[in-house]
């Protein structure tokens, strides 16, 4: 089981506990846009994806992680690798973060460094890229405070709520 520990929070494997918050999460349609979601999800659909979280990186091409309170154990959030690509040693990463309350407290930019460590001293990554609305300032603003850089935009690129939103595309290389 992966547990990463930061100063305040923690990244952890998810539990089959994590229904109803990853329920709530998935079928929240303030964040759909930055989730690409555009349809409802199932608990029971959401309950066989944690039956089967227990793959790894590897297998699944993905890896999902619970933001979590170190204080409280509270989780607060999920942070993911996504399009893992071992051949070329890449991988898509995002986070959410539940609710405003927990937003802008450097709990998203912990979890973020955390991953980032994770990703290119563990599994050996030489890139990592990230997706991301130009609307979205509080986001492009925690991945460039990494060194993500800005290396186009895709234009046109989401439809929300009946118009065309341009999208960026993020990128950062692991020059170790």
């Amino acid at each position: 089981m992966i547990t990463l520990k930061g100063t305040n929070i923690y990244l952890r494997a998810l539990e089959p506990e994590d229904l109803e918050f990853v329920y709530k999460i998935e079928n929240d349609e303030s964040i759909w846009e930055v989730s690409n979601t555009n349809t409802p999800y199932s608990k029971f659909l959401i309950r066989q994806y944690l039956e089967n979280a227990h793959q790894d990186i590897y297998e699944a091409k993905q890896l999902r992680l619970a933001v979590c309170l170190l204080k409280t154990g509270k989780t607060i959030g999920l942070i993911d690798l996504f399009e893992f690509d071992p051949t070329n040693n890449r991988a898509g990463i995002g986070i959410v973060i539940q609710h405003e309350v927990h937003r802008g407290k450097g709990y998203g930019k912990e979890a973020l460094g955390l991953l980032i460590d994770y990703s290119f001293n563990q599994l050996q990554l030489h890139q990592l890229f990230a997706n991301i609305g130009v609307d979205n300032v509080s986001s492009l603003n925690l991945f460039a405070t990494f060194g993500f850089q800005k290396i186009g935009i895709k234009k046109d690129w989401n439809r929300i709520h009946n118009a065309y939103v341009d999208e960026v595309l993020f990128q950062l290389i692991n020059h170790q």
